[in-house]
């Protein structure tokens, strides 16, 4: 069963810089279309747009603007006229997040070093001109702070293979636990989700996986909304710790061991000789995966079959091809 058919058919909902789907936003009328974002990603997904200068009232083309000031919260302003947008870009941004929050939207992707778009690094002066390099963009902070549980990140950065696997795999895992949670928050619906998401949990963090079972243990027996509110919040803070190729070793082999009667000589040794190749960096992942995925059809163990970890997004993203 592939990804598409165990699915829902509702795509998942992301906020995205305008400018990177390829549309001329941009202060000098420019664009920074991304394709991977737009033509690959965007078959899979429901972008969201927003370009935040020029729906707070910004001419196209512009007056380029800086962040000035004090660094946790700067002004907008104008680089020649020195016209402060700063009221005006908040006004307008507490309205559009609440459209935002209405849409449902399970991440955002956001443009590296825009003064209202950038989520990091972005130039801050202050009164000397003085600049420095590790501001976050207005319109950015105001979306991270209106929603802290979702992943965000900027078409800089995706274009690291591991973080862009590790955002695609956050917001599909943010998509799935808003479905099951669709029909109310019930002990069953906990259960099913977190056995489906075992091995997924495991391969970012051990010690927050076996956390997360014990709070599963206490479904149906303490309050529900606190119980999955705790759950949520160390599943995110899980997702968040970076995979590393022994990570993935120590979850691959933990699956492995479910074939130990099964698997032939010959085929053991063919699953180690693979998981070698890994280890050293001559294979990407997707070669072990699908050899697992080969034996969990030939000697149909369910169980593995309906692991996320196998099968955590739509495998014509291909992004286990480069990590």
């Amino acid at each position: 069963m592939n990804y598409e058919e165990r699915e829902s058919c509702n795509k998942v909902k992301l906020g995205i810089a305008r400018c990177l789907l390829g549309e001329s936003v941009r202060y000098d009328g420019s664009q920074k279309l991304d394709r991977y974002l737009r033509d690959i990603l965007g078959q899979y997904v429901e972008w969201v747009p927003v370009c935040p200068e020029v729906e707070c009232g910004m001419s196209i083309p512009r007056e380029a603007v800086r962040l000035v000031g004090d660094l946790d919260s700067p002004r907008l302003v104008g680089r020649s006229s020195g016209k402060d947008w700063t009221a005006q870009m908040y006004d307008w941004g507490q309205k559009r997040l609440d459209q935002l929050e209405r849409e449902g939207i399970c991440g955002y992707v956001f443009r590296f070093g825009s003064p209202s778009n950038g989520m990091n690094r972005v130039k801050v002066y202050n009164d000397g001109n003085r600049v420095r390099h590790d501001g976050i963009g207005m319109w950015a902070r105001m979306v991270m702070e209106r929603f802290p549980g979702l992943p965000f990140e900027d078409d800089g950065r995706l274009h690291d293979p591991a973080l862009r696997e590790n955002f695609i795999s956050r917001f599909f895992t943010l998509k799935r636990w808003r479905d099951a949670m669709s029909d109310g928050f019930t002990a069953g619906a906990l259960v099913e989700f977190h056995t489906r998401h075992k091995l997924l949990i495991m391969a970012h963090n051990v010690q927050l996986y076996r956390a997360m079972g014990k709070i599963v243990a206490k479904a149906g027996i303490e309050e529900p909304e606190l119980l999955f509110a705790e759950y949520f919040e160390m599943l995110f803070k899980a997702l968040t710790y970076k995979l590393t190729v022994k990570k993935h070793i120590n979850v691959l082999m933990h699956a492995f061991g479910y074939f130990k009667k099964d698997l032939s000589a010959d085929e053991k040794q063919e699953m180690l000789e693979l998981l070698d190749q890994f280890s050293k960096g001559l294979i990407p992942l997707i070669a072990p995966i699908i050899l697992l995925n080969h034996y969990v059809r030939k000697y149909s163990k369910d169980y593995l079959a309906k692991q996320y970890y196998l099968n955590p997004y739509p495998a014509e993203l291909m992004l286990r091809n480069h990590v």
